[in-house]
């Protein structure tokens, strides 16, 4: 629970010191585009990603000039909203500045994802002259109709604010609200925790005006606080029904980020006594050195044992879950309602009720866990029928490498000090299988699943989490879809480990549906890199096909090149996948070819 004074830029870097106070401005920089980023400083962003393009021009002069404000050129600016999503996931938030409407909705992809992540996300778009709006002219980077709105149009379904400082502020003369205009912008995304849209005409950023030129009122943002007699309610009755089942368990799920609840999860586990489980896209939010973690339940495809022990539980506690077909398995999976506690960020529903509002989940698992009893009956159930792996994998000399061989060996990379990037496709599964050490981050994009979002995403956590070495898991079709900012890891100095999987296509989609149009064009990826490296700065790169190869090269990335972005494609046989994606693909098959329902 953050205390009443909490600063902003605090509070949203739980991983890193506070943000410093922004340096005062001259009279000179007293204008909005020097207000715009003296804000993103105070509330913790220290990086943004950006394409230039000339309506923000004069725009990213005045963030240029922020001295605590690094501005990072991307390749395109979908891989500049990714790295947005991928630095607010280490930072806490993170931003892009883009140019309108050809940027823009570009971007649009991304900012989605970061919508439907929960991530808050400062998309600022560099607009038209503010004199244009409402001549009946028709401008580039338009349709061709003088109606200059549609990319406003688009940004209002996936944004949980919108500031246009040219729809808004027509003229100069109007600059007196805009400092109030961009506050809420940002506040709404941090207290929504989604993304918001900023549009600059691109004659405003230099305007001088005097509401710029005094140092502004500290960012706070007020603290939120349960209803009480709500609060006290919920713990009450989600006693009572937890005390009297007899093998509760508790699952973990995506929304623990959002609600800033993952200490307050902490002190139930220990508390109640009962096994945790993560929701796969929950994994990273649930501490899996836990004594008391059984791994991620998934339904059919679930880690072994943890399944099960989930399924057969008399009661379980989902924290922050997002349930839909992905990770229901094709609407699959054998959990009934009325076994279920159901707590959201701001709301706690017992079985088929009641359910309580305005109870916040940091709030309600904090005051739970001195209500239960505790019961350690279904972790002693686990512990009884777990069997650990006992035959461990071999193979021939220059045997061609398999996937399952990779991840072994991946899995011995991890330590605290590291963090895993999984992208769309088998790497969701294999990358579940892996198991964190304390601190060890991970991170992937389940409810999206946008295809080509770990590159970018890569890029930005990376920037933001300058202490750990990140750990990519990329298969080749992905890679195609946004490969062109490796070139910016390699500018901004940065020393990640991507794993190229280049099994000749789309292999989640063949397991969901097969057809001509998985197979891609194969690539000389390695190639690709050194072409984009072309000298200029540290990257290396291999490719392996044995796992004679793939040690050495892992020898060498972790040893001669530690300091170097490394890059080594991995080439495995097109149906080497895991068995967790055959089930999958086959569920979710089913769950899309439904037939309509009768009219």
């Amino acid at each position: 629970m953050e205390e009443a004074t909490t600063q902003v830029g605090s509070a949203v870097r739980p991983n890193s010191a506070p943000a410093p106070a922004p340096v005062r401005p001259s009279p000179s920089a007293a204008t909005l585009g020097c207000y715009l980023a003296r804000r993103l400083v105070e509330i913790g962003v220290s990086d943004v990603f950006s394409v230039p393009g000339d309506f923000n021009l004069t725009l990213l002069d005045h963030l240029i000039a922020e001295p605590q404000l690094n501005l990072i050129g991307c390749c395109n600016e979908l891989n500049a909203g990714y790295a947005a999503d991928g630095y607010a996931r280490a930072n806490g938030v993170g931003a892009c500045v883009v140019t309108f409407t050809v940027g823009g909705l570009s971007v649009l992809n991304a900012i989605a994802g970061a919508n439907s992540e929960n991530l808050p996300v400062i998309c600022i778009v560099g607009g038209p002259n503010s004199n244009d709006y409402g001549t009946n002219r028709i401008l580039h980077h338009t349709i061709g109709l003088p109606d200059f709105t549609q990319e406003l149009q688009c940004f209002k379904t996936v944004t949980c604010f919108q500031a246009s400082f040219v729809f808004e502020i027509a003229v100069v003369n109007n600059l007196d609200d805009a400092h109030e205009l961009i506050d809420t912008a940002l506040s709404t995304a941090l207290k929504e925790s989604k993304p918001v849209y900023i549009s600059i005409g691109c004659n405003l950023p230099a305007i001088p005006h005097p509401t710029f030129a005094r140092d502004p009122v500290p960012f706070y943002l007020a603290p939120k606080v349960s209803n009480q007699l709500g609060l006290e309610a919920a713990v009450e009755v989600t006693a009572a029904f937890l005390n009297k089942a007899v093998k509760p368990v508790i699952v973990g799920g995506p929304k623990l980020r959002v609600a800033k609840a993952q200490q307050a999860f902490l002190e139930l586990i220990e508390a109640s006594g009962y096994p945790i489980a993560a929701m796969p896209s929950g994994k990273g939010l649930v501490p899996e050195h836990h004594p008391h973690f059984i791994g991620t339940y998934w339904g059919a495809v679930s880690t072994s044992y943890c399944g099960e022990i989930v399924e057969s539980a008399d009661a379980y506690v989902f924290v922050g879950p997002i349930f839909n077909d992905y990770s229901s398995v094709g609407y699959s999976l054998l959990i009934k309602k009325e076994k279920a506690v159901i707590v959201e960020p701001n709301r706690v529903t017992i079985g088929n009720g009641p359910s309580f509002g305005w109870v916040f989940m940091a709030d309600f698992l904090s005051a739970l866990s001195k209500k239960l009893k505790r019961n350690s009956t279904a972790l002693e159930n686990y512990r009884r029928i777990f069997v650990p792996p006992g035959i461990p994998l071999k193979r021939e000399n220059n045997e061609p490498l398999r996937v399952n061989i990779l991840f072994k060996h991946i899995q011995d990379l991890l330590t605290r000090d590291t963090a895993i990037i999984a992208e769309t496709g088998d790497s969701w599964f294999n990358c579940q299988k892996l198991r964190l050490p304390e601190n060890c981050g991970f991170e992937f994009q389940m409810q999206y699943g946008s295809i080509g979002w770990s590159v970018g995403a890569t890029l930005g956590y990376a920037q933001a989490a300058k202490d750990k070495r990140v750990i990519a898991c990329i298969g080749d079709g992905s890679f195609q879809v946004t490969a062109q900012d490796i070139s910016t890891m390699i500018r901004c100095g940065q020393r990640t480990i991507i794993f190229l999987i280049n099994n000749g296509g789309y292999t989640i989609e063949v397991e969901i549906h097969d057809g001509p149009y998985n197979v891609i064009k194969n690539w000389d990826y390695t190639g690709l890199v050194n072409a984009i490296h072309n000298g200029e700065g540290k990257c290396w790169t291999a490719k392996v096909r044995t796992e004679d190869e793939l040690t050495e090269a892992i020898e060498t990335a972790m040893g001669a090149q530690k300091d170097s972005l490394c890059f080594i494609e991995v080439f495995v046989h097109k149906d080497d996948t895991s068995k967790e994606l055959l089930e999958w693909g086959s569920r979710v098959a089913a769950a899309n070819s439904r037939p309509p329902n009768p009219q």
